[in-house]
């Protein structure tokens, strides 16, 4: 089978390590998400969430969510029509839903591009991730697990 190729971004933080940043098609527009092979669950922000859908669309999470710097936080859950990365289209999507507004204000403090969330382990595993720093690519297998 063939992986599908996406081209990713390495952002420096200013002497404070890297991110990669991938482009995702949500609610039919672009924007970046952190690869973040560290997280469980593919978790987008809640504010940018909310001001595409109607508030019921967006699901009280059973789970408290920890990481990403903080404490235990509240969370949610969004089951998005189509999530996109390169060729790639999820359909019927659910992902986390947190307040990620930390995150978002370090990224305009260090003038780097707005993020709506981070690509988790959820499809990183389930699609057979490859990450090539070298070729600064990321390979996904269209139906693996």
């Amino acid at each position: 089978m063939k992986k599908i190729t996406v081209p990713l971004e390495l952002i420096n933080l200013h002497d404070d390590g890297f991110h990669l940043l991938v482009e995702v098609v949500i609610f039919n527009r672009k924007f970046n998400a952190v690869l973040d092979t560290g997280a469980s669950k593919t978790v987008l922000d809640k504010t940018i969430i909310e001001s595409y859908i109607n508030a019921e669309e967006l699901l009280q999470s059973e789970k408290l969510s920890t990481g990403l710097g903080t404490s235990t936080m509240e969370s949610h859950t969004v089951i998005l029509p189509s999530f996109k990365i390169g060729k790639l289209i999820l359909k019927h999507f659910e992902a986390a839903v947190l307040d990620l507004s930390t995150i978002s204000t370090a990224y305009e403090t260090l003038n780097l591009p707005p993020v709506i969330g981070v690509l988790g382990g959820d499809i990183l595993y389930s699609h057979n991730a490859v990450i090539n720093y070298e070729k600064l690519e990321l390979k996904l297998l269209p139906n693996s697990l």
